[in-house]
């Protein structure tokens, strides 16, 4: 095992630069998974970490050593990709020990190590069937069990999951979190979808546009995102951002919406009277209640324990969830009022957060 040490890395294809000064610290034995929309530069940064990409500028180190100039077989890392990447020729056994029969491992330890992720994973009665006869979620325990193998400093995932259906996803990623416990080898995950990274990390890392927006634990980012993108990002369905102007009425503070509606509020930030906003409610803080903004109710969609409702104020389009068992029929007028500890304003400009006293 090892920590792995992103520092001021920057990546540049020609005159582009997608990654841009990307600093992140990566603790021995952490599950860290970086996250964001296609395009974020998040695949980049971990081929680079693999040494699949080259490094413009800046440093990567595992375990304390730098290893831009090192060859990927020369980094002690084991990468699971999106598409399994196995050979459709070999065995199950045959895949899993490839690497060891590279390195001209003695047949006795390819074939111990093999058992060992063979019964970790629950392969034992797959070994001898081929690729083609796995199932889909087979063969990600298949390439999974490749890489435990190899007993790696540093486990890299690109995506692993991508390709599996929902219920099988959700299966998937409750082993690799197992298999992280059991294990505790150092692991760094990329995904696009913020469910995964929610409920498997130890530390998400934010990335938009090549750049670091944030880094922190799951529910420390859902409570206090540094930032509208973050805020909007993190947590399903997203938060609902409402623009407006910050006003104080004898001395009760609200919000007047753009497009029309006053929104009710609790504490507020400092000299923020006439100031524009953005006010961040996430569904489940939008509640029912007489004292709240008028919407009109658009699609309803029942889900058993809550019924989620999307609706506009105005201009403005939301998700609210109502947990008590009333469903309201779209072009029906509802009254919703944001709970006032779980709100989040926002700079209109910058997007910045903006802490209340």
């Amino acid at each position: 095992m090892a920590a792995v040490d992103i520092v001021n890395v920057r990546k540049s294809f020609g005159n582009v630069e997608v990654v841009h000064g990307v600093d992140v610290t990566i603790n021995d034995g952490e599950f860290v998974i970086l996250v964001g929309p296609s395009g974020c530069g998040k695949t980049t940064l971990l081929r680079m970490i693999a040494g699949l990409e080259n490094v413009t500028s800046g440093e990567i180190r595992i375990g304390g050593q730098v290893v831009n100039n090192l060859p990927p077989k020369s980094r002690d890392i084991a990468m699971v990709f999106q598409n399994y990447a196995l050979y459709p020729h070999l065995t199950v056994a045959q895949n899993m020990g490839f690497s060891l029969m590279l390195k001209k491992a003695s047949k006795a330890e390819i074939d111990s190590r093999i058992a060992k992720a063979a019964e970790i994973l629950g392969l034992n009665p797959l070994l001898e069937r081929y690729p083609r006869q796995l199932s889909g979620g087979q063969r990600q325990r298949v390439a999974m069990g490749r890489a435990i193998v190899r007993d790696p400093k540093v486990f890299l995932f690109d995506e692993p999951l991508s390709n599996l259906d929902a219920k099988l996803r959700v299966a998937m990623r409750a082993e690799i979190k197992e298999l992280h416990r059991r294990l505790a080898t150092t692991t760094v995950y990329v995904t696009h979808d913020q469910i995964e990274a929610m409920t498997m990390a130890d530390k998400i890392v934010v990335m938009h546009d090549g750049v670091v927006e944030q880094i922190g634990a799951p529910l420390e980012l859902y409570d206090n995102p540094a930032n509208q993108f973050v805020a909007g990002f993190i947590g399903s369905p997203a938060m609902n951002f409402l623009h407006g102007t910050l006003n104080l009425h004898e001395g009760t503070p609200h919000m007047t919406l753009e497009g029309g509606g006053r929104v009710p509020l609790g504490k507020v930030p400092a000299n923020s009277d006439g100031r524009p906003l953005v006010l961040g409610v996430r569904p489940e803080n939008l509640l029912v209640a007489e004292q709240g903004f008028e919407v009109r109710v658009g699609v309803v969609e029942p889900m058993g324990s809550e019924t989620q409702v999307a609706a506009k104020a105005g201009d403005h389009s939301m998700i609210c969830l109502i947990r008590d068992r009333m469903i309201p029929k779209t072009g029906d007028a509802l009254k919703l009022a944001p709970e006032p500890a779980h709100v989040h304003f926002f700079d209109a400009e910058t997007g910045r957060r903006i802490a209340v006293p």
